[in-house]
């Protein structure tokens, strides 16, 4: 799945601003108080792993495109998972945004500067990443490790700006971090058109002008510490305003972001030129799809021809991080990135005289969709929309494997806007059901007169598991293969584990495993022999008692799973006893085992299924998905119990 990471990478991210600890000139005024651990309020060092004592951060905007970023701040880590703030990562390119300065110091709990880092002493090289084989990108580093705590780190930076989308965002908290002091200042044309967005926070800014420019400031004090609930999105809990302005320009280009439409009527700009394929390599691919009656048919046709042919990498370079290379690069070449892989479909499609639109997204599971009343670049990726006469196709352009027409959790059920002729719209992406997602297994065991035993597994998945068994799976060397699938699936360590992939062609693949163990049995107890009814449970999730959520649980997507287990016994052994069989009921899902005893053929064969209808549920409704896993958990607890018959 990481080759999506990196689709759009630096520019939709607005990497300029960065999300990790960066840094102006320091301010002298600032009181000594934020230096010295013991000051710290003890109603913000509850539960937290750092202190933001003070921060400051200052964005001036005085053309499209043309910006300077101040940021100052001092920060008391009080354990190692607050180590993060110690690390500062700066991104820049040469050509149009520049790291003026840069610094980093480092004092004990009384305040004594224990070190200091100076923009020449940091790590500074190209920004390229695994997946990336060119870029304009650089990166400033330098990471301290502390050797004790309560310890302080202050940072600041000045950097200019000549290229940018959108402002980016004020990230006013992390996860597990208190803020005793911080603020943020825009200073704006008034002409750029400047607009902001809050979430999960409700400030609002102060609102002067100092000369030509209009100001906004924000400021917050003492911030507790967010602790993190589990299976809920940071973006919907971490408070943050966005902020962005009408007018922009990146690399040169200038553009409008005050509406969607807008916006993408920009993007469509850079795009006009790149989507056509020579004559010549139009009339092959409509002769290679003549026989087809269809154009659902062709589209088809052409997708998995776009898979068989070409891989992703990505390409970072100039305004090349937005704007797609020609479809005829990749016809060359044979590759591209997220943008070039999606262009190039939409020209095989337009060369066959089939409509398509390019349409950028923000991916990642569970992310957050775009704001249909906040037009800015949240995208990180690209994919492809067909909308044929009775439905609408989307095409994941980046995988070789992905069936036509699905997305997966990576992209569907959030906003992505689609780029038409006339300009920007935001469109829903599919949502997936539990039918979608489906883990169907068939176990096979036979136990051996001393406890061993040995057992054959097949697993058939689509939706969410089969990007499992076809995504990340082969990416795996096989030592973490075997680990990947003992965690994933909460296999009993076995002694011995061969996996297998078996592909087919209906979107549904197939992995098997053969496992061997010394003693599967739980216990025993003279003749009797104490057994879990199957290899795996079904439910592995486990749900922490809560008095009162706060925000709602989220799963990777809403799933069906079913498992058979047959178990064979040994000659001289008979059942003595199996679990009752189980109905469970919840508002959003259910579960079922049954149990059957063949004794002509002394085996016992079990069933069990797993139903979860929405991927989201309700705060208000986790007493009882608390309720219900611990139910399911009881169940798959239950011990087959068989005796050996002298």
């Amino acid at each position: 799945m990481n080759r999506f990471l990196t689709c759009l990478g630096c520019c939709f991210y607005s990497l300029f601003f960065g999300t990790i600890k960066e840094a102006s000139a320091q301010n002298t005024e600032i009181p000594k108080k934020f230096y010295l651990a013991a000051t710290i309020p003890d109603s913000l060092k509850r539960e937290a792993d750092a202190v933001v004592r003070y921060s400051s951060d200052e964005i001036t905007v005085t053309a499209p495109g043309k910006a300077t970023v101040l940021h100052h701040d001092i920060t008391t880590i009080l354990s190692e998972k607050g180590n993060r703030a110690a690390t500062m990562i700066l991104y820049y390119d040469k050509k149009f945004n520049s790291i003026r300065s840069a610094q980093m110091q480092v004092y004990n709990a009384e305040g004594k500067l224990l070190k200091k880092y100076n923009k020449g002493d940091m790590y500074d090289r190209s920004a390229v990443d695994g997946m990336s084989i060119i870029t304009d990108y650089r990166l400033l580093a330098v990471q301290h490790t502390p050797a004790s705590y309560p310890i302080t780190i202050e940072s600041s930076y000045e950097k200019n700006l000549n290229s940018y989308l959108d402002l980016n965002s004020w990230d006013i908290q992390e996860m597990g971090f208190a803020v005793e002091n911080a603020s943020y200042k825009v200073l704006v044309k008034p002409e750029l058109g400047f607009h902001y967005r809050n979430r999960n926070i409700s400030i609002k800014p102060i609102k002067q002008k100092e000369g030509d420019l209009d100001t906004y400031t924000w400021q917050v004090k003492n911030l507790p510490c967010i602790t993190d609930e589990d299976n809920v999105p940071s973006w919907c809990v971490l408070p943050k305003i966005s902020f962005a302005t009408d007018r922009f320009a990146y690399n040169g280009v200038a553009g409008d972001i005050s509406s969607w439409q807008k916006f993408g009527k920009w993007l469509q700009a850079l795009n006009e030129d790149v989507d056509t394929l020579s004559p010549e390599r139009a009339l092959e691919l409509q002769n290679l799809t003549a026989n087809f009656k269809t154009d659902k048919q062709k589209a088809e046709f052409l997708y998995h021809y776009l898979q068989q042919n070409t891989r992703y990498v990505s390409i970072q370079l100039g305004i090349g991080g937005l704007k797609p290379f020609p479809a005829s690069f990749v016809d060359a070449k044979k590759y591209g990135d997220c943008k070039a892989l999606v262009n190039y479909m939409h020209a095989m499609l337009k060369a066959v005289h089939i409509p398509s639109y390019y349409a950028v997204i923000r991916a990642g599971e569970n992310e957050e969709a775009a704001n249909q009343d906040f037009p800015a670049s949240p995208f990180n990726h690209a994919i492809l929309c067909v909308p044929f006469k009775n439905d609408t196709t989307w095409l994941e352009c980046t995988s070789n494997t992905q069936p036509f027409g699905k997305l997966g959790t990576f992209t569907e059920n959030r906003n992505a806007l689609l780029i038409t002729e006339t300009g920007g719209k935001l469109v829903n992406t599919p949502k997936s059901s539990n039918a979608d997602n489906q883990l169907n297994s068939e176990v096979y065991i036979t136990l051996n007169t001393d406890g061993s035993a040995k057992a054959k597994v097949n697993f058939t998945g689509s939706g969410h598991y089969r990007e499992i068994f076809t995504e990340v799976l082969p990416r795996l060397k096989t030592n973490q293969q075997k680990e990947f699938l003992i965690r994933f699936f909460d296999f009993r360590q076995p002694s011995e584990l061969v996996y297998q992939a078996v592909s087919d062609s209906a979107g549904i693949d197939k992995i098997s495993l053969d496992l061997e163990y010394d003693q599967f049995y739980e216990m025993s107890a003279g003749s009797k022999q104490f057994y879990k009814p199957r290899i795996f449970n079904l439910c592995g999730e486990t749900m922490p008692t809560a008095e009162k959520r706060k925000f709602d649980y989220y799963f990777s997507c809403p799933m069906q799973k079913t498992c058979t287990t047959t178990i064979q016994l040994p000659e001289g052994f008979k059942l003595e006893t199996v679990p009752a069989n189980v109905n469970l009921k919840f508002n959003y899902g259910d579960y079922q085992s049954a149990y059957v005893y063949d004794t002509a053929s002394n085996k016992i064969i079990s069933t069990v299924k797993f139903n979860l209808n929405t991927q989201v549920i309700p705060a208000n409704k986790y007493k009882d998905l608390q309720e219900y896993f611990a139910a399911i958990a009881k169940a798959q607890s239950k011990k087959i119990v068989v005796s050996h018959q002298p």
